[in-house]
C-alpha cells in the first residue's frame, strides 16, 4: 500500500501562486510515477502533471503547461506543485496520485485532495 498526505491548499487571489505538496509512505520502493489531479465542482478529475520518479520525465495538461510546475524531492519522498498566475477556473479539489507497479501492471494510490480556491 502507498499512503499519500497533501498540504499547501488554500485561498487566493487571480494572479497569485500556491505550491502543494505531497508527501508518499508505504510500499513506495516500486512507485514509478507521481502527479496531481484536480476536480472542479460538477466536473470530472482531470490531470493536472505528473513526473517519473526515476528519470524525472514530466507530463502537463495544455491549459497548465508555463504556468504550473512538478518537481520530485525523492529523499523526502516527495512531490511539489508549484502553482502560478492562478485563475479563477484553477478552483478545484486537487488530488495526489501515486502509480505503483506491481505484477507488471500499475496501480493507482491517491490522497485525500486538498482544496484550492482563486478568487476573482
Amino acid at each position: 500500500q502507498v499512503q499519500l498526505v497533501e498540504s499547501g491548499g488554500g485561498l487566493v487571489q487571480a494572479g497569485g501562486s500556491l505550491r502543494l505538496s505531497c508527501a508518499a509512505s508505504g510500499s513506495i520502493v516500486s512507485v514509478k510515477y507521481m502527479g496531481w489531479y484536480r476536480q472542479a465542482p460538477g466536473k470530472q478529475r482531470e490531470l493536472v502533471a505528473h513526473i517519473s520518479t526515476s528519470d524525472g520525465d514530466t507530463n502537463y495538461a495544455d491549459s497548465m503547461k508555463g504556468r504550473f510546475t512538478i518537481s520530485r524531492d525523492n529523499a523526502k519522498n516527495t512531490v511539489y506543485l508549484q502553482m502560478n498566475s492562478l485563475k479563477p477556473e484553477d478552483t478545484g479539489v486537487y488530488y495526489c496520485n501515486a502509480q505503483r507497479l506491481q505484477f507488471l501492471r500499475l496501480y493507482d494510490y491517491w490522497g485525500q485532495g486538498t482544496q484550492v480556491t482563486v478568487s476573482s
